[in-house]
């Protein structure tokens, strides 16, 4: 296999036909001090499709507003600029995740319903422990697998080398993606998140959501996406090989100060919100 360098994946990025013009114009202009909502808001509008996942994202943030969200300014001025740039970039996250991936032995969709099951139940684990910015934490669990997308895009012919080494040596995927590639879907997708301008919390959660305990400054909101991940491998169907030998960290635990004897309530309990919640914002 002629190996792919992470320089030459990164360089390559804004050639994938997955990434819009819109995306770019919007990081651009929420990095713009001199940019006013009403730029922004004529940037989203656009691209309708991109209109409705803005709307349907603000609102599925349930910040408590005695009344739904039903403009892109209405958006931007309660959620603020780096908040709507998140969530345009999830909102385009999500129509990359539609896409088969075949690398990771996920069909089309699989990977839309793991990242918004990771999402929803990291907004859960936020609430319960108080974590201030429980859309920080949404927003962090759908972008977690940013990396999966892109390398993918890379990797058909080192997939087969991965998943040898996985069944072989009995290791996880992502030390199958280590050994093969020199780096995994995690490393690549915290230099996409630089390469986007997110703020550093996020960049460490997706960075370090399979190793938490090496998280630099954003443990909290580390622990929470790993341990949200851990749970949708446990919940949902079709999770691909990634699933092979996965466990929760029990440092995530201790972080979080959740005691084992607790993950059957929460596990119960989020199983039942995914069935209520989880709605289609593709």
């Amino acid at each position: 296999m002629k190996k792919v360098s992470m320089e030459e994946i990164l360089s390559s990025i804004e050639e994938m036909p997955s990434w819009p013009v819109a995306l770019r114009n919007v990081i651009r202009l929420t990095e713009d001090p001199n940019s006013d909502i009403k730029d922004l808001e004529r940037e989203i509008l656009k691209d309708q499709s991109l209109t409705t996942r803005v709307l349907k994202l603000s609102n599925s943030l349930h910040y408590g507003y005695p009344s739904k969200i039903g403009t892109v300014s209405e958006a931007v001025v309660l959620l603020g600029f780096n908040t709507i740039k998140n969530i345009v970039l999830a909102s385009t996250v999500n129509t990359m995740y539609i896409k088969d991936l075949g690398s990771y032995g996920l069909k089309k969709e699989d990977l839309w319903k793991q990242s918004q099951s990771g999402a929803i139940i990291a907004r859960y684990l936020a609430k319960k422990i108080k974590y201030k910015k429980v859309e920080e934490a949404y927003i962090a669990g759908l972008l977690r697998d940013i990396g999966k997308v892109i390398l993918d895009y890379h990797m058909k012919e080192g997939y087969r080398d991965i998943l040898e080494k996985v069944e072989l040596k009995k290791i996880s995927f992502l030390t199958g993606e280590e050994e093969v590639l020199g780096f995994n879907h995690a490393e690549i997708g915290y230099r996409i998140a630089e390469k986007w301008n997110l703020p550093e919390n996020l960049r460490e959660a997706i960075a370090y959501h399979h190793r938490p305990q090496e998280a630099k400054e954003y443990t909290q909101l580390v622990s929470i996406v790993h341990v949200a991940d851990a749970i949708t491998m446990m919940l949902i169907e079709n999770v691909g090989v990634e699933g092979l030998n996965y466990r929760f960290n029990p440092w995530a635990l201790d972080n979080l100060g959740i005691e084992e004897r607790e993950l059957e309530e929460i596990i119960v309990n989020v199983s039942d919100l995914l069935m209520n919640e989880q709605g289609d914002v593709s």
